[in-house]
C-alpha cells in the first residue's frame, strides 16, 4: 500500500511530492495535461504587490522558505532553475514617484523597495518620471522545473500520465483504492481542474485566466524586469515574456488574438523600440473568493484532501504550503484559519 497518491502536477503538486519525498513516504502522481497555469506562468517571486506598493501575503515567510526549497531542487535535478531577477517599476507620474518613496520607509518594505529613484538610461523604454527599484524578487523557471521534476518521477515508477476517473476511486475507512492502487491518503492538487472534482468543487474556486505574449527583440537589452500595465520579463537572449492579464470570463486554455491584441499595446506604451511576437500561452490561475489557499481534509472523508488555490503567487506559496499540509496530515498541526477549508464548511452538502 503506498501512503499517497497525489492529483495534479503543477506547483502544489510537485512541492508535495518532495515533500513526501524528503519524509520518506512513497507515493503516486497521476496527471495529465489538461492545467497548464503552472508551465505558462511567468516564474517571477514578488515579495511586493506592485500596483499598490503592499507587501504580499506572508511574504516575509514565505520568500525565503520557497528560495530555499528550489534551491534545493536545482541541485538534485541538476538544472538551472532560478534567476536573480531585480524588477523596476516604472512611475506614470511624479505622484505616483511620492507614493513609492513615502512606502519605501515602511518597516515591513524598506528591505525590498529602494529609496533611490533609477534614472532611465535604455532609451528603448518609454520611462519619462523613471522607476524605482525592487530588491529580493527572482524568477523560476516553471516549465524547466515542472519538466525535470516530471522525468525524475517517469524514471523512478512514480507517475502515469492520464485524466484522474473520480469515478474509480473507492474510498474505504482506513484508505483510498483507486482501480488496483491502494493507498492511505490522496492529495488533490488539481489547480483550476478542482472545479470538475465531486468531493471538492464545493469551494469557491473561480479562476482567471492569465496570457502571456513572448517577444524577440535585439534593441531592447534589458536585464531586469519591467512592471508598468504589464511585466516586461527578460526570458533568454532577445527574447521576453510580456504579460499577464486577468480574465475572469473566459476559462479555458487557449491563447486569444484579443488577448495578444490587448498585451501588444500595454507594451506599446512601455517600449520604443522593435520587436516581433514570436509565441503566446494561455492558462486559468487557480484563484479563490478570498484570495488565500485552499488547504485540508475532506468534512466527511479524511483521507481526502486538496492542496490549491494559490493564485498568481504559486512559486511563493506552494513549498510552505506543502509543508504545512504534511505536517497537518502526518504530525495533526493545524492548519491557520486562512488556509483552511473549513472556513467554507457552510458550502458543503454532502
Amino acid at each position: 500500500m503506498l501512503d499517497y497518491i497525489v492529483v495534479g502536477l503543477g506547483l502544489a503538486g510537485a512541492a508535495f511530492c518532495e515533500t513526501l519525498k524528503k519524509n520518506k513516504k512513497n507515493f503516486l502522481v497521476i496527471s495529465d495535461d489538461s492545467q497548464t497555469s503552472s508551465k505558462v506562468a511567468g516564474g517571477l517571486s514578488n515579495p511586493v504587490i506592485l500596483k499598490r506598493f503592499t507587501l504580499a501575503w506572508k511574504a516575509d515567510m514565505l520568500m525565503p522558505v520557497s528560495r530555499k526549497f528550489y534551491e534545493e531542487l536545482e541541485k538534485e535535478l541538476n538544472n538551472d532553475l532560478i534567476v536573480d531577477q531585480p524588477i523596476l517599476r516604472k512611475f506614470s507620474s511624479s505622484e505616483e514617484q511620492n507614493l513609492w518613496f513615502e512606502a519605501s520607509d515602511k518597516i515591513f518594505l524598506r528591505d525590498y523597495l529602494s529609496s533611490d529613484l533609477v534614472r532611465n538610461n535604455n532609451k528603448a523604454l518609454n520611462a519619462p518620471f523613471d522607476f524605482g527599484k525592487l530588491n529580493g524578487a527572482y524568477r523560476l523557471k516553471t516549465e524547466t522545473f515542472l519538466n525535470a521534476f516530471r522525468k525524475r518521477l517517469i524514471a523512478s515508477g512514480n507517475f502515469i500520465n492520464e485524466t484522474f476517473d473520480y469515478d474509480d476511486l473507492n474510498i474505504k475507512d482506513a484508505a483510498v483504492s483507486y482501480r488496483n492502487i491502494s493507498a492511505k491518503k490522496i492529495v488533490f492538487a488539481e489547480g483550476f481542474g478542482l472545479e470538475k472534482n465531486p468531493y471538492f468543487n464545493y469551494l469557491p474556486m473561480q479562476g482567471l485566466k492569465g496570457e502571456y505574449i513572448l517577444i524577440e527583440s535585439k534593441e531592447l537589452k534589458e536585464s531586469k524586469a519591467i512592471k508598468s500595465s504589464v511585466f516586461v520579463i527578460p526570458f533568454d537572449k532577445n527574447l521576453y515574456l510580456v504579460g499577464a492579464n486577468y480574465d475572469p470570463k473566459d476559462k479555458d486554455n487557449e491563447p486569444s488574438e484579443d488577448t495578444k491584441q490587448e498585451l501588444v499595446g500595454k507594451l506599446n506604451k512601455v517600449v520604443n523600440c522593435s520587436y516581433q511576437v514570436v509565441g503566446q500561452v494561455a492558462g486559468v490561475r487557480p484563484t479563490v473568493k478570498d484570495r488565500r489557499p485552499l488547504m485540508g481534509s475532506h468534512p466527511k472523508y479524511p483521507h481526502l484532501s486538496v492542496l490549491n488555490g494559490f493564485g498568481s503567487h504559486g512559486v511563493m506559496i506552494a513549498p510552505w504550503a506543502a509543508q504545512e499540509l504534511f505536517s497537518y496530515l502526518e504530525e495533526g498541526k493545524k492548519l491557520i484559519k486562512e488556509v483552511d477549508i473549513q472556513r467554507f464548511s457552510n458550502l458543503q452538502e454532502n
